[in-house]
């Protein structure tokens, strides 16, 4: 996967837990499990937005772009 998902870091930077964020941002306990683990196939900009806002971050706190080993074959042949 290219977009690791580092939400779970910036929990941990802020003390929050889990239940407390996912009443914060509206959604259950399980979906932000589902989300922390990367299982999720889509993240809604207003989840994102809720999330950013309740831990006082950047999208980019809590998203990473890595490239897959395709991608750099593919930069290295161009």
């Amino acid at each position: 996967m290219a977009i690791v998902i580092r939400l779970d870091v910036m929990m941990a930077r802020r003390k929050v837990r889990s239940n407390v964020l996912a009443r914060a941002i509206g959604i259950t306990e399980a979906n932000l499990s589902l989300l922390k683990s990367g299982k999720v196939k889509g993240l809604r900009f207003s989840t994102l937005e809720a999330i950013c806002r309740a831990l006082d971050c950047q999208p980019g706190d809590i998203l990473e772009f890595v490239p897959d080993e395709g991608v750099e074959a593919f930069r290295q042949a161009s």
